[in-house]
């Protein structure tokens, strides 16, 4: 039988590793977000050679966890540079770095289904570069780059999992604790499910509704 008054008691520890999860997921993901899009949009361009090394930023960050990231973020800069970093700044990075990659190729399938006619059209009417971008490019290649954006964002989210090997008492974390300091394994697993199915399932619904909002309205 699983001991609900202990999870009635566990309920503001798990809150505030909540809200650890989303402060650090919030700054993380918005990163990603520039990151990949500027990424994207360097590649679009085939601008070159710093096209050369946003491939090889993308193949990096693409291929390599999360785990290992943060331990040279957080051990590995100050055992070779000397460079120490918190454990917020350690966690944030490591998922910028990590979903930029992820961001970069959301934002680039959509800009690539841009069709050459589209921009011929919109440079023949006097479209500067801005405006070509802001009512041309943009609106459109979101609406396909939309849903793998939606994908990313729940599976950076999830990879936050990881950042209490950096000594940041996140959900997992404070699972872990719990079970080593009260053996209440199946309450404390239950009460982790819990908390990232009450962030994840109404995450994944928004972006399904701006889905389909925003193609019934651009595309």
């Amino acid at each position: 039988m699983l001991d609900f008054q202990f999870m009635q008691q566990c309920v503001p520890i798990f809150a505030k590793a909540l809200s650890l999860t989303l402060y650090i997921s919030f700054f993380g993901i918005l990163l990603s977000l520039l990151i990949g899009f500027v990424c994207a949009w360097i590649l679009f361009l085939k601008v070159p050679f710093v096209r050369y090394l946003v491939n090889a930023y993308v193949e990096v960050a693409r291929n390599t966890p999360l785990l290992i990231q943060l331990f040279f973020l957080y051990y590995g800069l100050h055992g070779v540079m000397g460079i120490s970093l918190s454990e917020y700044v350690c966690a944030i990075t490591g998922l910028a770095f990590l979903g930029g990659g992820y961001m970069c190729e959301s934002f680039r399938t959509g800009l690539e289904s841009m069709s050459k006619s589209q921009i011929e059209s919109a440079q023949s009417i006097g479209l500067s570069s801005f405006q070509m971008m802001r009512y041309v490019i943009l609106p459109q290649s979101l609406g396909v780059a939309l849903p793998s954006i939606g994908a990313n964002v729940i599976f950076l989210l999830k990879e936050t999992s990881v950042v209490g090997v950096i000594a940041l008492a996140d959900m997992m974390f404070v699972t872990k604790d719990i079970i080593t300091n009260y053996y209440k394994t199946n309450e404390a697993l239950l009460m982790l499910i819990l908390s990232y199915l009450v962030v994840l399932l109404p995450l994944s619904f928004v972006f399904s509704l701006l889905e389909k909002s925003y193609k019934k309205r651009v595309l």
